[in-house]
């Protein structure tokens, strides 16, 4: 593990580590929703998880880094809240806008929140790229389970158009956040996207 990287739960031993990376990730959020991005300011995370700031910077390198292992947190949370749970819906179309939605509600619902973790998204550089395949690998992972349930053998073409409707989302979602798109408009551009990729 390199500085670059920040630390998964996977890569601490100890059950104060998971504790600690938890409280860190907490406090980031609780910070993001308060203020957006602007209000996560590693000091201030520090001081609310109570560690010290060497301990963040070992856990994550940066602010950037740090939101984007909260955006992959909070998809892990949503993501087992449906596992083992039938998704609504008679066709694969009716299945991945269930789920499109219910998580667009849940986004759009803390603003400040989504502002922040979409920001850190489209900030990210290659040195947050783990952190990224994360948060991919969970969306993508949502989007095959809607559209093929209970299908283990998934084709490298599921995967693909998976991930186009998770990147066709996140561009929905950017807008979203900047102004220029309606929460209305949002849904509508999954249902044409979902809609063609699906057909």
């Amino acid at each position: 593990m390199t500085s670059t990287n920040s630390l998964t739960a996977d890569d601490l031993g100890s059950a104060a580590q998971r504790d600690r990376r938890k409280r860190i990730l907490d406090a980031t959020i609780a910070l993001a929703t308060r203020g957006g991005f602007d209000a996560v300011q590693m000091r201030a995370v520090a001081e609310q998880a109570d560690v010290a700031l060497g301990t963040l910077y070992r856990y994550f390198p940066s602010k950037i880094h740090l939101l984007v292992s909260a955006l992959g947190r909070e998809f892990e949370k949503a993501e087992a809240a449906g596992r083992g749970k039938p998704i609504p819906g008679d066709t694969p179309h009716e299945r991945v806008m269930y789920v499109l939605g219910r998580t667009t509600r849940g986004l759009q619902g803390e603003p400040h929140l989504t502002e922040a973790l979409t920001r850190a998204f489209m900030f990210a550089d290659a040195s947050v790229q783990n952190e990224i395949h994360h948060v991919g690998m969970l969306m993508t992972s949502m989007l095959t389970r809607a559209m093929q349930p209970g299908k283990t053998d998934l084709t490298e073409e599921d995967v693909a158009i998976a991930k186009v409707i998770g990147d066709v989302w996140l561009a929905a979602l950017v807008g979203w956040v900047t102004g220029r798109t309606t929460s209305e408009d949002v849904t509508r551009q999954m249902d044409v996207a979902v809609r063609l990729l699906l057909r």
